[in-house]
């Protein structure tokens, strides 16, 4: 029996309309690429873009047709956006700080017909459209006024093509515009992963997934938006839909305040000041220049009440500056491309609500709990599920009716598991109190001794430090350990640092056997197309890097880590790089030749430049939040010998400055340091001899518990007499043994702690307690078989 209620389509035309029916006169504020402020309303938005869809249908475009946009967040690109979409086509937002090369790739494989575009981005047009041959024209979304004149790199469009300008396009063009009468699984979306593993791939987000995932923002312990707020979407609407908040701002009418190209701290005060913004939204680099023009110029956020933070792990610095210093509360989110991005916030119980503030801290810092419409799952390699108790690592999957069941044209095969899981490509924890934590991406965790450190943990701490304006780790190849951790280090300006000072600033705060083998000073660290730190193209520059832990020994090739993505959107999307949230899911090991070439050209750092874009982020973005060493699994608080966590051996060469590394322009220059001979660092793998004489150990300690059973048990069975089976097997034999077995478990103990304490003292515990146990049982044996005689009882007479 089914329902009987309406059949009514969750297609995204509806937010809109709503918004246009319900909040008309509510204000749609843009900083516009031309410079001035622009005002204008959800009403006006509703009609220009019908007007917007008028023009589309003129231009042949259809159900299906994928359309692009090149844009910054504005009011005109609400516009386009909902035009698109209302009649069934399917927004395509492309990045603009990816390289025109790779640009050109992902509009040849979505095979667009029309981009809109904003003037700022003319000089990647210019080289997009000898590139593209689907390409059939590109729409300037401004004024004639403003028109760039494009020299294009190639053979330019045919008359009847060409470019042309937005407001003249539209002007005159009917309101009236039928929108929706589709099926609300019609594609509504279309978003690449950044694609820094491999070629990036489409996520086709649905009408159906972008309305339910509406819905989940709104909730009460997520976005919590309503009519009541102003909100400032920093997160570009081109990093999944701007975290959703495209449509969940006009589904409530709350009132819109686009930043346009100007990101910078002093742009973003001013707006969120003069337009009195109540909510905002951004990665952590962002706010990172926010606050430091805040307190450079003595500024206070008298309006501003909360901050979603997101696209990699947000330091513990900038939530309590806003907290402490300004009064604002800052909540953390993870997402990814694939989950729409939206995929966990960590807002509070009310039993963590209750904390001390600085005990909220350990929850404030993880990536959060899971809202409804969306499932995780830990698993191993084998794809066991694992608990849910905080210190259990495990690759994290996720499912749900707004995460992705394939790729745009079937790229990548199957990504779901036999459940419908997606991987992530992350590694986290979840606690008992459902709130998860990313611990690193799977091909980014550093494997060392057969143990994993979390690059980001450490990082993330690092980026804490006064005279840090970025840190990055990485594993680099280690002889003897496979891999140890590397911390590269960009300062603040005019500030200098020596290794000793951060290595001091870590003790304490992660497990000994994590601390870095060597610190190194680096004029740049780059950063991805989303903003976050560029690991694969770190590690690329540091390939012939030494550590000074390695001595003379060959140098070891890096161990092939598995990855599946290459990030995240930490704390909410950007990217997951969600969680870079917009990498693909493959195997870095097996990953086929990319046709993208590496690096940026000028042009695209011209027209980034000229919007004031990520050229200008400098602020370290680790993928995940900083944890306290107490929380890591047992094992990793155990403090290995003096040798093995980097503790300078008499033998060790005087200690040496550090040395200053620069980046060098391309990735085929490799950033080296001179090797600097010193004491191995890190856990160590266990001694071969020690672990078989541990074996033989609890061989031993095994002996009289068998003897004892194979003397009571033959005697039972009338095998042997009681002289046998007791006097000779239990009380000699076995007595002798469990004698031996207290010299060779005080001997295991030793062994364990010359050849690996941590690895192998369960084993000699286990020897010893087996003997110290067969001994006690031996004792009351022997008083049960001869009980004590009362001294005031008299002996018996012998028999005559």
């Amino acid at each position: 029996m089914k329902g009987l209620m309406q059949d009514w389509p969750l297609t995204v035309d509806k937010i809109l309309e709503h918004a246009k029916t319900w909040h008309a006169g509510r204000e749609v504020i843009s900083r516009s690429v031309e410079g001035p402020i622009v005002r204008s309303n959800y009403g006006e938005v509703f009609d220009r873009a019908k007007q917007v869809s008028n023009v589309l249908l003129g231009m042949g475009i259809r159900q299906g047709d994928r359309v692009a946009t090149l844009a910054w967040n504005s009011g005109r690109h609400m516009e386009v956006w909902y035009g698109i979409m209302g009649i069934g086509a399917v927004c395509h937002t492309l990045n603009p700080r990816l390289f025109p090369e790779q640009i050109a790739w992902i509009v040849n494989h979505a095979e667009d017909r029309i981009i809109f575009a904003d003037i700022t981005f003319a000089p990647i047009i210019e080289e997009l459209i000898a590139k593209c041959p689907t390409l059939e024209r590109v729409v300037f979304m401004t004024d004639a006024a403003h028109m760039p004149s494009l020299t294009p790199k190639g053979p330019s469009f045919s008359s009847d093509r060409g470019q042309a300008c937005y407001e003249d396009l539209i002007k005159g063009a009917p309101t009236a515009c039928t929108w929706g009468e589709f099926d609300e699984n019609t594609a509504a979306g279309l978003c690449y992963t950044s694609g820094t593993t491999g070629n990036p791939k489409g996520v086709l987000y649905s009408h159906r997934s972008n309305f339910l995932h509406t819905f989940m923002t709104l909730q009460a312990d997520v976005l919590a938006l309503s009519v009541m707020d102003t909100i400032l979407p920093v997160v570009p609407m081109f990093h999944a839909n701007a975290w959703g908040i495209a449509f969940s701002a006009p589904a409530v009418g709350a009132r819109l305040v686009m930043p346009g190209p100007k990101m910078d701290g002093e742009s973003i005060y001013e707006l969120l000041t003069t337009e009195r913004v109540t909510f905002s939204a951004a990665v952590p680099t962002v706010w990172q220049m926010l606050l430091t023009h805040l307190k450079d110029n003595n500024l206070q956020l008298p309006y501003l009440k909360r901050v979603v933070i997101g696209g990699s792990a947000c330091p513990e610095a900038i939530i309590r500056s806003f907290h402490d210093d300004f009064g604002v509360e800052v909540t953390h989110a993870w997402g990814m491309t694939e989950t729409s991005p939206l995929g966990t916030q960590a807002t509070p119980t009310p039993e963590i609500a209750a904390l001390p503030y600085d005990e909220q801290m350990a929850y404030k810092l993880k990536q959060g709990r899971a809202p409804l419409g969306i499932q995780l799952k830990l698993t191993d390699d084998e794809g066991k599920t694992l608990p849910y108790d905080g210190t259990t690592f495990g690759r994290l999957k996720v499912s749900g009716p707004i995460v992705a069941g394939a790729y745009f044209k079937g790229d990548g095969g199957d990504i779901l598991d036999d459940q419908g899981f997606f991987d992530t490509g992350d590694v986290a924890t979840v606690d008992q109190m459902g709130f998860m934590q990313i611990t690193d991406r799977a091909k980014d965790v550093i494997k060392s001794g057969g143990e994993w450190i979390s690059s980001i943990e450490i990082e993330n701490i690092a980026a804490g430090h006064p005279k840090a304006a970025l840190a990055a780790v990485i594993g680099v190849a280690h002889p003897k350990w496979d891999e140890r951790p590397l911390l590269l280090v960009k300062l603040k300006d005019g500030v200098t640092a020596t290794k000793e000072e951060f290595l001091e600033f870590l003790q304490g705060k992660i497990a000994k056997w994590w601390m870095p083998d060597d610190v190194a000073f680096v004029d740049d660290i780059p950063l991805g197309a989303t903003g976050k730190i560029d690991k694969k193209l770190i590690r690329t520059r540091m390939a012939d890097y030494v550590l000074p832990t390695a001595q003379a020994a060959p140098a070891a090739a890096p161990v092939a880590l598995a990855a599946t993505r290459d990030a995240t959107l930490y704390a909410v999307v950007e990217d997951t790089d969600p969680p870079d949230a917009e990498t693909t899911p493959e195997v870095e090991a097996a990953e086929e030749p990319s046709i993208i070439p590496p690096g940026p050209s000028p042009q695209v750092a011209e027209a980034l430049a000229g919007g004031g874009a990520a050229a200008r982020l400098i602020i370290p973005e680790p993928d995940a939040a900083a944890e306290d060493a107490s929380a890591m699994p047992e094992a990793a608080n155990d403090a290995p010998p003096a040798e093995a966590v980097g503790e300078p051996s008499p033998e060790a060469a005087p200690a040496q400055e550090p040395q200053t590394l620069t980046a060098p322009a391309s990735a085929e220059a490799p950033l080296t340091l001179d090797p600097k001979p010193a004491t191995p660092a890190g856990p160590r793998p266990p001694s071969t001899v020690a672990l078989g004489f541990l074996n033989v150990t609890l061989g031993v300690a095994a002996v009289p518990i068998v003897l004892a059973v194979i003397g009571a048990g033959g005697h039972a069975a009338g095998l042997w007499d009681q002289h046998i089976g007791y006097d000779v097997l239990i009380q000699d034999w076995a007595r002798k043994f469990a004698m031996a077995g207290f010299v060779t478990g005080a001997l295991g103990f030793l062994m364990a702690a010359i050849g690996g304490f941590r690895q192998l003292w369960f084993k000699a515990a286990i020897a010893l307690f087996l003997t110290i146990a067969t001994t006690a049982g031996l004792g009351m044996a022997n008083t049960a078989n001869n009980p004590p005689v009362d001294p005031q009882t008299p002996a018996a007479a012998p028999a005559p």
